[in-house]
């Protein structure tokens, strides 16, 4: 394997650890907001259960981004790098202002750009490119219904129980909720990685005949998904889970859950969906059943123009990178 092959790799690792660093506010927003676990504990709970889900579930969204969003016969390391260069550069820019963005769009973005710079349409698999897209709406909308009507159902279940014993009770239930997100969130967005670093390797000839995922990429992966969700993306955190709403823990435990329980089923789908969009949409969810007010809609606005942008933003970004690259080859 080359030294440019090996680079290639960790490229691909770095990504997968600013993932983790801006999806930080995912997994740990409602915790540290209803002040369950400090900030530090919390990020440590998450990173934990990122890297414990490398054994949990199996490599469907792995899959579909290493063989389901372009043709394989046009992919090579140039591309892979102009891919990730663009994702990467997207990521950081928006994790540094603080904007909870899609990491697997700007993924997805970037593989579509390159795609059509290099074959045009005919080189882009439509149904997965279009299951993604189609998420993009259904990830919020699933998380919303989802915890408003376990919202509604908590407070129906509740309503003869002191306020001060349901928030102590679901202190200790948001530990639950929290790691059972962390865990789709680790099996979902490692699996991103995973799937570009494979169909790296098997599109330059070093995994053999037939696309598989290596578990060695897949610890890898998670290995380093885990330690960005340890470094914290502290202003995303702020932004979903102190700016968005108000939370207490009993809106913590049903946000979390309604939105493991979306993106732990994607996963088994194979569909690479986006944790930011779905624990947003399960947030406010929570948030419309005290008031429609009690969601500050301009943050929420904020947040859904940044997802509109970075499908096309990566995909720009990508493609630009890798025309460069072809003019100094």
């Amino acid at each position: 394997m080359s030294l440019f092959i090996i680079s290639l790799v960790f490229l691909a690792l770095l990504f997968d650890f600013l993932n983790g660093m801006n999806d930080a506010a995912n997994s740990v927003a409602t915790i540290v907001s209803t002040k369950v676990l400090s900030p530090f504990a919390a990020v440590l709970w998450a990173a934990f259960f990122n890297f414990i889900a490398a054994f949990v579930f199996g490599v469907h969204v792995a899959n579909t981004i290493g063989k389901g969003i372009i043709e394989t016969h046009v992919i090579n390391e140039y591309l892979i790098l102009a891919t990730l260069l663009g994702a990467i550069i997207w990521v950081y820019v928006c994790t540094h202002l603080g904007l909870p963005i899609s990491v697997s769009h700007a993924l997805v973005g970037g593989l579509v750009g390159t795609g059509l710079l290099v074959g045009g349409q005919d080189v882009i698999i439509t149904s997965g490119v279009y299951k993604v897209l189609l998420f993009i709406i259904l990830s919020p909308v699933i998380g919303f219904i989802l915890s408003y009507f376990l919202m509604v159902t908590t407070i129906y279940v509740f309503r003869r129980t002191q306020p001060n014993k349901v928030d102590k009770g679901f202190r200790y239930l948001q530990l639950l909720s929290s790691a059972i997100f962390s865990l789709g969130h680790g099996t979902n967005d490692a699996q991103k990685t995973m799937g570009i670093i494979a169909v790296l390797l098997f599109t330059t000839g070093h995994l053999g005949s037939e696309f598989h995922v290596p578990m060695w990429i897949v610890l890898s992966a998670h290995t380093a998904i885990a330690l960005g969700t340890l470094s914290g993306g502290w202003k995303v955190i702020k932004t979903l889970g102190m700016r968005l709403t108000e939370l207490k823990p009993v809106h913590g435990f049903c946000a979390e859950t309604a939105g493991a329980i979306a993106i732990i089923g994607a996963s088994f789908a194979g569909i690479p969906v986006s944790t930011t969009h779905t624990i947003t949409g399960s947030v406010a969810g929570v948030g419309v059943v005290k008031r429609v007010s009690s969601v500050r809609w301009g943050i929420a606005g904020n947040i859904i123009v940044a997802w509109i942008l970075t499908i096309p933003g990566t995909m720009a970004l990508s493609a630009g990178i890798y025309w460069l690259i072809l003019k100094f080859i």
